[in-house]
């Protein structure tokens, strides 16, 4: 057993003290996560004032004083762009703020006045917050660590529905004259993989998620490089392994294996070691009125998604001893964003709905013992709720601005409480209307349910 040193108790007691909470904020591109980072920077900035909080204790009782923004522990990474992102919030008119396009962090000191004083206490205690942004392409690169190359290509055939295969068409048409043993032509597969590499640009316009090489989708850095020059091989479930593993070193299969591995050693296993194994707690951000909006096959492909992302992070309660030596993600929030785009009485089918989506991952997790607690949310509010009455009938509305700058008071539709079936989508359409943000005189964004998720993440440090 690991000798504790005075160096370590006097940690031990200053954490007493001063808490530290390192929180992961998960989600694929579009699910929200630049708005709820914004949103809850800006919440805790306003506590005390004009923030509503009343779901979170140390709010409601007054004990929450506030927080400010201070030097990250890493000075090499960005930091995370909130003076930027309000500015586009209070524009004239508002607009969200722009995607995130790369890796940045903020740490927040939070000050607060604990419940009960103890022998360690002092009148106000510290919680620094250290908050971590990625782009969420990035993130779909995590279940890669699963797979070798075989693997992969067998499970990304699997994926090709009908819709995707469509939109993969130029892709499909330029390997399917390509074999196995071919010998590399290093100009024609960088021109296969830019083909694959459009394939799953357009799947993401059309509202698709599993998409890997998340790379592929945004490459930073890493435009043009040979690392990006790879694809899956289609027609391989049929052939022996040891045959594929004896081809030559010159093959086309051979060559496509060795860059797979390259960007699993190099591009993938250092995103996860440098930035997830080190978080304590996580919210997993998803876009489920997108994947409704976008129909039966991407809501299924979302669900694919998330089920294999979540694999990826290492989830378990920590004893004293794991805490100094082996970090684990202790508590998980699970939140459907763009609540406020559906009326206030969808909301709790919207939640259902999302733990319907993640039936399978919370099944293993609750297994666990792992606390998990699913919400619907609207970081930064787009819409007020209404009452529209017509012929003696009370109809709930949402009155909003579009996109489009058009005032609207509409019914956006209904929300199935489970996963639909075929029967649901032929007679069921969807149409949530995206909107602009509300326009903010001043003080804290507009939220739902902020509060409800900041109370679950980091509540229990407030105490």
């Amino acid at each position: 057993m690991p000798t504790f040193f005075p160096r370590e108790l006097q940690n031990l007691v200053e954490r007493g003290r001063d808490r530290q909470l390192r929180l992961a904020v998960t989600g694929l591109s579009r699910a929200g996560k630049t708005a709820f980072l914004t949103s809850l920077v800006n919440q805790l900035r306003h506590a005390g004032l004009e923030a509503r909080l009343d779901l979170l204790p140390a709010a409601r009782e007054g004990r929450l004083l506030g927080a400010q923004r201070v030097d990250q522990p890493d000075l090499s990474v960005p930091r995370f762009p909130f003076d930027q992102a309000m500015a586009a919030l209070d524009a004239k008119p508002p607009t969200w703020p722009n995607p995130t396009r790369g890796i940045s962090e903020l740490r927040l000191s939070i000050r607060y006045r604990p419940k009960r004083s103890s022998l360690l206490g002092s009148e106000t205690r510290r919680l620094s917050l250290d908050l971590f942004d990625y782009p969420g392409e990035w993130l779909l690169d995590l279940p890669l660590l699963e797979h070798d190359y075989l693997s992969w290509c067998l499970i990304q055939q699997q994926t090709l529905g009908s819709e995707r295969r469509g939109l993969m068409q130029d892709w499909l048409a330029a390997v399917e004259d390509i074999s196995p043993e071919d010998e590399a032509d290093e100009a024609r597969l960088a021109t296969i993989a830019e083909a694959y590499a459009q394939g799953l640009r357009a799947a993401r316009e059309a509202g698709f998620s599993d998409l890997q090489p998340g790379r592929f989708l945004l490459p930073g850095d890493l435009e043009g490089a040979p690392v990006l020059q790879f694809f899956p091989l289609p027609g391989l479930d049929g052939m022996d392994p040891k045959q594929l593993a004896a081809l030559p070193k010159r093959s086309v299969y051979q060559t496509l294996a060795r860059r797979f591995a390259h960007y699993q050693r190099h591009i993938v296993k250092p995103f996860y070691r440098e930035h997830f194994r080190r978080f304590d707690r996580q919210i997993v951000l998803v876009d489920v009125l997108g994947a409704l909006n976008a129909g039966p096959e991407r809501f299924a492909d979302l669900s694919r998604a998330l089920s294999a992302l979540m694999k990826s992070f290492d989830y378990g309660k920590r004893s004293l001893l794991s805490r100094l030596f082996a970090p684990r993600i202790d508590r998980l929030a699970i939140a459907a964003t763009k609540a406020d785009h559906v009326t206030p009485e969808q909301h709790a089918n919207l939640t259902t709905l999302l733990e319907a989506l993640l039936a399978e991952p919370l099944k293993d997790l609750r297994f666990a013992n792992v606390p998990v607690k699913a919400l619907s949310l609207a970081s930064i509010r787009a819409t007020e709720a209404r009452e529209l009455t017509r012929q003696g009938q009370t109809q709930p509305v949402l009155k909003g601005t579009t996109l489009e700058g058009e005032d609207t008071l509409i019914f956006p539709g209904e929300v199935p409480p489970r996963l639909p079936d075929d029967a649901f989508w032929a007679r069921q359409g969807f149409d949530f209307t995206a909107f602009r943000p509300l326009p903010r005189a001043s003080g804290a964004l507009p939220h739902i349910r902020m509060d409800a998720a900041l109370d679950w993440l980091i509540g229990d440090k407030l105490r």
